[in-house]
């Protein structure tokens, strides 16, 4: 099966770079997948976004992703976020309380922290 390179970075750091075989994220025009070949491209990530790479090894790489852009050129997929973490670095309680807040922005970013943690609201 052809791969792809997906760089997936936050402001702040490199969260994953490496070889795969899809992606999905959530754009403000509706969720995308991309698989290698895909035509050059570029989207602006929503607030309260989830993005799943699945490697080339079969892995699965799924991360909250508040804000930024996606960019599909020759070279592959880079996904530039202002915020980002993986599901495995999400404090659950935090982002329950977050989910709970008045602040729509906010209540967006524990949201996406728990869907991506594998947790419900």
């Amino acid at each position: 099966m052809a791969n792809m390179t997906v760089e997936l970075v936050a402001v702040e750091r490199r969260l994953w770079s490496g070889e795969a075989t899809a992606m999905v994220a959530q754009t403000t025009e509706g969720e995308i997948g991309l698989m290698p070949g895909h035509e050059p491209m570029l989207g602006q990530l929503i607030e309260g976004g989830v993005v799943t790479i699945t490697t080339s090894e079969g892995a699965t790489v799924t991360a909250a992703v508040h804000g930024g852009f996606l960019s599909v050129d020759n070279r592959g997929v880079s996904i530039l976020a202002e915020t980002a973490e993986l599901a495995q670095e999400i404090d659950i309680a935090q982002a329950r309380r977050e989910a709970e807040e008045s602040d729509e922005q906010t209540r967006a970013r524990g949201m996406s922290r728990l869907r991506v943690a594998g947790q419900t609201t």
